[in-house]
């Protein structure tokens, strides 16, 4: 994948990443200012997101803290408004915000409704009212990028193969549908804006994050570079895509 967008080099570019206080959103802020972007680094709790955005100027970084709760169509509308008010476009929108739930209660068979609407709400609804909210805004970039941070489990040819790499693990009705749900969403975001942005789906891989209790084999910064990547195509770079750090994968 090429990378290096035309993007307007007279001003810096402006990046937002979702649910980036820690772990693997984190990891996407840092790579991208260390890129010299301008990165907003949202997060639910103020204080958390401030502190993390510190840490990152701290190590030289142009790096702003955003209150943005996904699952609060209120707080994204707010969101959206500030980076309109202080920039007036985005020119990169990483949806990294995602939760797993008790995976006790995720057991198709005996699934607890309420914990699947609530993976759903932020995995799912929350990006899409994310993508929505600060559509108006990519739109004013001269070369916007979009890139949902996924996951291997989402794809249906992975899950269903009684003898691939995720064979040993349990069914779940409630996070890993809800990847599945992510990936549709990136195509259909990507059907309606071809020639006006790119967006893609990566899968950062297994990695040691609070999302895993941290029993990935993998760093956050590692599972970040394909995001990072997709957060930098060039214009003829792929569209409705789903990545990993090798490449194209199985929907």
């Amino acid at each position: 994948m090429a990378q290096n967008p035309t993007f307007d080099t007279t001003t810096p570019t402006i990046a937002l990443v979702t649910g980036a206080n820690k772990g693997i959103g984190r990891e996407i802020a840092r790579q991208l200012a260390a890129l010299g972007m301008t990165v907003l680094l949202s997060a639910r709790d103020e204080r958390r997101g401030a502190q993390a955005a510190a840490e990152l100027r701290a190590e030289g970084g142009e790096v702003i803290p955003l209150v943005l709760d996904v699952t609060d169509m209120v707080s994204v509308g707010a969101a959206a408004k500030t980076v309109e008010a202080r920039f007036g476009r985005l020119d990169v929108l990483v949806n990294n915000a995602g939760i797993t739930g008790p995976r006790s209660e995720q057991v198709p068979s005996t699934a607890n409704v309420d914990t699947v609407r609530e993976v759903f709400e932020t995995n799912v609804f929350g990006v899409l009212t994310v993508t929505g909210a600060f559509l108006p805004l990519l739109l004013r970039s001269v070369a916007p990028r979009v890139v949902n941070v996924s996951s291997g489990v989402g794809s249906l040819t992975a899950m269903s193969d009684p003898d691939g790499r995720f064979a040993p693990m349990p069914a779940s009705v409630a996070y890993v549908p809800s990847k599945t749900a992510l990936n549709a969403m990136t195509v259909q975001f990507a059907r309606e804006l071809r020639g006006r942005v790119l967006v893609n789906a990566a899968d950062p891989g297994y990695c040691a994050t609070d999302l895993s209790e941290h029993s990935g084999y993998r760093t956050a910064a590692q599972g970040a570079e394909i995001a990072v990547r997709l957060a930098t195509l060039k214009d003829d770079g792929p569209t409705g895509g789903f990545f990993d750090e090798e490449g194209a994968l199985a929907w």
